[in-house]
């Protein structure tokens, strides 16, 4: 595991903006943090490290947001409203399995259709400074865990 300690939204999405550029097809990530902990913020970042021009928004009421103008593709997924149905029916493994990379937000609402290997970011917020957050990285399986490596080792 690898942590990072942010106090602006420009540092988060450093951070990103770094894993980004060394981001594959078929790239899974996980956010998990509570609303407003800075996954959308970071995933801005991630597009600006593939590339991507367009403005990055959250896919709150859309589920999946795609943005196929960069180096590769990101699919950003926010799929809360899932909780009580899952989501066996919107065949998320295309996605899993294509050409671009999986951003999911909320994911534990989704934890069964989920790939074995992935990259799961902890967000979590200060209760004594508004502004800070620590970033957990949490690699599964050998491909994330060189993934993390390659992209924060300097």
């Amino acid at each position: 595991m690898l942590e990072f300690q942010t106090t602006q939204p420009e540092e988060t999405i450093t951070i990103a903006k770094k894993l980004g550029r060394q981001l594959q097809a078929g790239d899974v990530l996980l956010l998990d943090g509570d609303l407003g902990a800075g996954k959308t913020t970071f995933t801005k970042g991630l597009a600006e490290g593939l590339d991507i021009k367009r403005y990055i928004k959250s896919p709150t009421f859309t589920l999946i947001r795609e943005y196929p103008d960069g180096r590769i593709p990101l699919y950003h997924m926010d799929v809360y409203r899932l909780e009580e149905t899952g989501a066996s029916d919107l065949g998320l493994e295309e996605y899993f399995d294509g050409d671009g990379v999986s951003v999911i937000e909320w994911s534990q609402f989704i934890a069964d259709e989920l790939p074995s290997d992935y990259l799961t970011i902890h967000f979590n917020k200060n209760d004594d400074d508004d502004q800070m957050r620590t970033l957990v990285f949490e690699p599964h399986g050998t491909h994330y865990t060189a993934l993390v490596e390659a992209s924060f080792d300097n």
